[in-house]
């Protein structure tokens, strides 16, 4: 079976085409802009490969409706249209590419894939904000999860790695990207993370805040006198690395801390202390530690990151061998011999999760 893997942006379509092997076949990213993507010329793109037999679709948010892939008819697509307030930045561009790719292939079976899916297995306690009823009934606040199919994906094949089922490990993903999130995942499910209603939750970002007093928020529109979208561009676009350093790229902050750049020593202190204390977090949820995961942009190229981490959790058994860590590439284990709890590098690879939940569903 060959699968079309579909990922819609917020400002791109990213299509990859996996053979029978989940080997990459075909590679197209294409621009979005606000009239939607350019179908004439992803049909050009899909007109030279072989005809996919499936296509999977990534979804951000699959809200309370989806713990699991879900061949996609009318019915889904209402459900997938209605979760939209959910996450309004994310899911039209999804749907938009998920109509684009059906025009040009109606007649082959479409599957969505949920990033919150992964943690739908979150206990009560771990996904319950202690917020009035009303809001959690009515509105659905509770903690989501983001990141998941990765988060999936990085767990799984670190235990491949470890060659050990992953039924058997206590992990924590570190997936560290432009958006950051931690997965602590206990007997193969997730069991507890850091981003919750929304992505923004949880670690220092490139552009976004990360965790703060929601106070604040508050306080600047009651007291400062800014506005609600004054206050969510400040936490969403301009929080984060960019906030503390001026470049929401981690190789600048890091390159400015050689330098001995104030503020990029700031920020990588800020970014790597929240990341520090919030692994710990982790650990305490998942029960101890097997396996620590570094993926994502910054998880998978950042040598400085991985050693500031596992020095601090040497207490957990954390540590890298420095050749291995600077030398780092794709799958790789870092430990050092001394260390109890394996710490792994692995490429992101939401197209492999993606494929592999498309082909179990189909069968």
């Amino acid at each position: 079976m060959h699968v079309l893997v579909v990922n819609a942006g917020s400002s791109s379509l990213k299509v990859r085409l996996l053979g029978d092997a989940d080997e990459v076949i075909g590679t197209v990213d294409l621009p979005a802009d606000t009239s939607g993507f350019d179908v004439a010329e992803l049909s050009a793109a899909l007109d030279d490969w072989p005809r996919p037999q499936a296509v999977g679709h990534r979804f951000v948010h699959g809200g309370t409706q989806f713990s699991g892939p879900a061949l996609i008819d009318d019915e889904v697509m209402e459900q997938l249209r209605a979760i939209t307030p959910l996450a309004p930045l994310h899911q039209p561009k999804a749907i938009a590419g998920l109509e684009a790719i059906r025009q040009l292939l109606p007649d082959v079976p479409h599957v969505a894939c949920f990033d919150t899916a992964f943690h739908t297995t979150l206990a009560p306690g771990a996904y319950t904000y202690a917020v009035p009823a009303q809001w959690r009934e009515t509105y659905g606040i509770r903690r989501y999860g983001f990141h998941g199919l990765s988060h999936a994906y990085a767990s799984a094949r670190a235990a491949d790695l470890a060659g050990r089922p992953v039924s058997e490990l206590r992990t924590v993903v570190c997936h560290l990207g432009a958006g950051a999130s931690l997965c602590a995942v206990a007997g193969g499910n997730s069991v507890d993370t850091t981003m919750g209603f929304t992505p923004l939750e949880g670690l220092v970002m490139a552009t976004r805040s990360g965790t703060v007093d929601p106070n604040i928020v508050l306080w600047l529109q009651q007291q400062a006198g800014l506005s609600a979208q004054d206050v969510a561009k400040g936490l969403e676009r301009e929080g984060g690395l960019i906030a503390l350093s001026g470049s929401n790229d981690m190789r600048d902050v890091e390159a400015g801390v050689e330098k001995g750049d104030e503020r990029s020593i700031l920020a990588l202190d800020t970014y790597v202390h929240r990341l520090i204390s919030s692994i710990g977090s982790m650990i305490a949820s998942a029960g101890g530690i097997d396996a620590l995961v570094f993926t994502g942009g910054v998880g998978e190229h950042s040598p400085i990151i991985r050693e500031r981490v596992a020095v601090a959790l040497g207490w957990a058994g954390i540590t890298v061998d420095g050749a291995l860590n600077s030398q780092a590439h794709s799958d790789l284990e870092i430990s050092s011999e001394n260390a109890t709890a394996r710490t792994f590098v692995i490429t992101a690879r939401e197209d492999l999760q993606i494929s592999g939940e498309v082909r179990s569903l189909l069968g």
